[in-house]
């Protein structure tokens, strides 16, 4: 496998798994050296195992650090810090990639960019949607999901307070629907999170006044 065969058929999808090169005839542990090469050459990033992508100016698309957050951990979806500024239901720009997912919680350093994943069960993964994102097709929570994700991930480690809520500085608030974000928490038996969601829905009915 050469160089130029690489790019005529990944650098219009610069993001691939290694297991896609199997179209070429070349030996797997040849290709796999031939990778590990085009890596120290600086042609490719290792973003995780297995996940490669090809580095400028040979890469002809631009893969946001969103997608490659969708694309490298699945089953995935963006939500909490990430997905309540995209929303913008927060004033911060939040620059690395916040992503719930049924595999274990895992973080990694790739592109200068550090992707955080927090392990939720099978029927809590749910409450987001497929939306296009500069070109690319990306799964994010719905506001509701992803705030309600955010509590979540926080009663694993301390108890509910809405000085905690206050501290995230939720805005643009209209839009958001309070029988959906009430409707997510059947689907676990997360202690304290009825609790939880029942005083947040009665602070933020006290903002929309």
């Amino acid at each position: 496998m050469r160089w130029e065969d690489l790019l005529t058929k990944f650098a219009k999808r610069p993001l691939f798994h290694s297991s896609m090169l199997k179209i070429f005839p070349d030996d797997p542990h040849h290709i796999q050296v031939q990778l590990s090469r085009w890596v120290e050459a600086g042609k490719l990033s290792q973003i995780r195992k297995e996940w490669y992508l090809i580095e400028k100016p040979y890469r002809l698309k631009e893969v946001p650090s969103p997608v490659i957050a969708n694309t490298v951990v699945h089953p995935s979806y963006l939500s909490l810090e990430w997905a309540l500024q995209y929303h913008g239901m927060i004033p911060e720009h939040v620059f690395n990639p916040t992503s719930i997912t049924t595999n274990r919680g895992i973080r990694f350093s790739a592109q200068k960019t550090l992707f955080i994943y927090h392990h939720v069960q099978p029927s809590f993964f749910t409450g987001y949607m497929q939306t296009a994102y500069n070109g690319h097709s990306l799964y994010i929570a719905f506001p509701e999901k992803a705030l309600l994700d955010k509590v979540y991930i926080f009663l694993q480690r301390k108890e509910f307070s809405l000085d905690w809520l206050k501290e995230l500085r939720l805005q643009n608030l209209g839009p958001f629907d309070c029988d959906r974000f009430r409707s997510y928490v059947s689907r676990t038996k997360k202690r304290g999170l009825t609790h939880a969601v029942n005083k947040i829905i009665e602070y933020l009915k006290g903002e929309l006044e």
